[in-house]
């Protein structure tokens, strides 16, 4: 279509897998309600409500619906999408920007753009152009037996094993594997697992799952401690993320 920007609502069940696949348009990846997790073959995030993800035209990119999913995602035109992020990057969505999307969606595909609803896309652009992008990836190792590590850390987040441990799984010496996160992800192995949790912790925190289970599941001992990494980390604390109504 000839628009600037195309919308598309679509709702999908917990477990959902759209397989590995790319776009000729640049899109951005949000959902009102329930939490996604998108791959490509270099890195991991994890979209929760607050969070939208942009994706360049061209990345091939795979969708983990981790719960019931409301998603309300946009497709751009080269011409918009100019001056946009040139690799994925996690973006804040204002409510604001929440009830522009959501209106998106509710347009006809040949919507008037001399109309309202063609303020309705621009407004949406604009916002677009004026957020800052998140540090919130997980980069992913092509090192086969760090790739399998990273793997069970991200299935198993809350474990507690060390370093040492877990190179035993993947019958490597710490040393090596020290040096091969430093090498493919640019974290040393207490860093990565941290960025990992964190990601995990907004996800979970953004479908709803009270603090104190998220803090425990994820291996710390104490609520304090969970939401003082959070606040760190992500500059806003667990509650920030809880869903909007």
């Amino acid at each position: 279509m000839a628009r600037a920007v195309a919308a598309m609502p679509k709702d999908f069940a917990a477990d959902f897998v759209i397989a590995p696949h790319r776009h000729e348009r640049a899109q951005l990846i949000y959902a009102t309600a329930g939490t996604m997790r998108v791959s490509t073959g270099a890195a991991m995030w994890m979209v929760p409500p607050q969070r939208a993800l942009w994706m360049p035209p061209g990345v091939e990119h795979g969708i983990e619906m981790l719960d019931r999913v409301t998603m309300r995602t946009l497709y751009l035109r080269d011409d918009v999408a100019t001056g946009m992020p040139s690799g994925c990057r996690v973006l804040p969505v204002s409510p604001l920007l929440r009830e522009l999307i959501v209106r998106a969606t509710e347009l006809p595909l040949q919507y008037d753009e001399g109309g309202p609803a063609g303020h309705v896309v621009a407004l949406i652009v604009a916002e677009l152009h004026g957020v800052q992008a998140l540090k919130l990836d997980l980069p992913m190792p092509t090192d086969r037996r760090l790739r399998s590590l990273c793997s069970a850390l991200l299935a198993s987040p809350g474990d507690r094993r060390g370093l040492e441990a877990w190179a035993h799984t993947v019958n490597a010496s710490a040393r090596t594997v020290a040096r091969l996160f430093r090498r493919e992800t640019g974290f040393s192995f207490a860093a990565w697992r941290q960025q990992a949790r964190l990601l995990e912790a907004m996800g979970r925190l953004g479908s709803g799952q009270p603090v104190t289970r998220v803090a425990m599941d994820l291996g710390y001992d104490s609520i304090s401690a969970f939401s003082a990494m959070f606040r760190r980390a992500a500059g806003a604390s667990p509650s920030d993320y809880w869903p909007r109504s």
